[in-house]
């Protein structure tokens, strides 16, 4: 039974990997130590994951428990500190994703895995959703022949969307931005079912709807006095876990999870779109907005042999239709639509079909759903190429920003 540690003491830590270790996990994996720099979130983290020592200094986490891996869980630009430092002290690194935020630090890490022979795996639980798996078996299988264009459109709606500019999210310096932070996700999704990497990308962006578009706004949602007509109002009080795990830990680091979300230092983008070119010769259109009635995303994918269309909705009217439909067009003039019944379970069925592969290892992988350091790169670098071209105006080429070997292929 392998050991692991968690460095990060966050959401995500918390209902990914710290409760599952002390429930389907038990006696499969073994949750050894915890660190954070805020030592309540870390505590708390400990506790639910089943009691798991906790750590005030990380480089003493790893001699004392000597993990097999460490799992990072941090704000994204921190990423690669702990994944570089995971390795050379002779552990394996599983990251959440991103895999980090820059060029610069992807080619550190890559650099690192090599020197080091260790490995790093991504936690991108959207290949292992049912739906997403499907997509890719009819692509695999030839349904529609060799595919030429791509377009993709992801809506975040004012729940989930706004959230990200409450927190650390909302400056570019901590999440590299939505393209980085979240579009990665979409990103790699495209990778996989293409089989393929991307080569180039053109993108716009702006920030139109949050930062401060608005008079009526404050620094935060626990003392603007205008709460009470605001309709972006998050109380962090009203449940458990944000009050114990944010509101209550903030003496100890000063991290304010409920920032206004019209606040004047929001750096990063609510509105993008961009294209991609890849090494094949498909090309992808891509949108994202973080201000929708509803949440979801439509595909559309053309080839040489035909049409699939496919769509998903997480809010709003219909989302909780009971199933997912696909609608494969071939060139015949004939229509088949697939229904498949909504899979159970986190993001889709995919965290609990992802920590099986990851943690029990007893799951065959015929589809390639394992991400390491390259699929991690090639995500991410779409998302800092974006950004890149946005400032600039140009296309930007991902061998420009590599400008190195390779990353690992394991």
């Amino acid at each position: 039974m392998k050991k692991y540690a968690i460095v990060g003491a966050g959401g995500r830590a918390y209902g990914m990997f710290a409760k599952p270790f002390s429930t389907e996990l038990k006696g499969v994996a073994e949750l050894v130590g915890v660190y954070d720099v805020n030592p309540v979130r870390a505590e708390m983290l400990g506790r639910q994951a089943g009691g798991a020592p906790v750590f005030g200094d990380f480089d003493a986490m790893l001699r004392e428990t000597k993990p097999d891996a460490v799992i990072v869980t941090t704000p994204d630009s921190l990423h690669d500190h702990y994944i570089i430092r995971a390795l050379e002290a002779g552990c394996d690194a599983v990251s959440e994703k991103p895999m980090t935020t820059s060029a610069e630090k992807t080619r550190a890490i890559i650099e690192a895995e090599r020197r080091t022979g260790k490995r790093v795996v991504v936690t991108f639980n959207c290949r292992f959703m049912p739906y997403v798996v499907r997509i890719k078996e009819l692509i695999r299988e030839g349904a529609i022949g060799d595919i030429l264009h791509v377009a993709m459109e992801w809506s975040l709606d004012t729940s989930h969307g706004a959230d990200y500019f409450r927190r650390w999210h909302r400056q570019m310096k901590n999440s590299g931005g939505l393209l980085v932070h979240k579009s990665t996700h979409h990103f790699d999704m495209v990778n996989w079912w293409l089989d393929d990497e991307p080569e180039s990308v053109f993108a716009r962006g702006a920030r139109l709807f949050y930062g401060p578009t608005r008079d009526n706004r404050g620094e935060r949602c626990l003392t603007c006095e205008h709460r009470q007509s605001c309709e972006f109002y998050f109380d962090i009080t009203a449940s458990e876990f944000t009050r114990s795990f944010y509101r209550d830990a903030e003496a100890h680091d000063g991290y304010v999870r409920d920032r206004c979300v019209f606040g004047d230092d929001i750096d990063i983008y609510d509105t993008m779109s961009l294209n991609v070119r890849y090494a094949k010769g498909t090309l992808f259109t891509y949108s994202l907005n973080a201000y929708s009635p509803y949440e979801g995303w439509k595909a559309t994918f053309v080839g040489t042999k035909g049409r699939i269309e496919a769509e998903e909705r997480h809010s709003g009217p219909d989302h909780d239709a009971g199933h997912d439909i696909i609608r494969l067009y071939n060139r015949r003039n004939e229509l088949v639509t697939m229904r498949s019944r909504k899979a159970s379970g986190d993001h889709g069925g995919g965290d609990q079909r992802l920590r099986r592969m990851i943690f029990a290892g007893d799951v065959p992988d015929p589809l390639g759903q394992m991400a390491g350091s390259r699929a991690g790169a090639m995500s991410l670098l779409i998302g800092a190429a974006a950004n890149e071209s946005i400032e600039s105006g140009r296309p930007v080429a991902i061998s420009d920003l590599l400008q190195s070997p390779e990353p690992v292929s394991h």
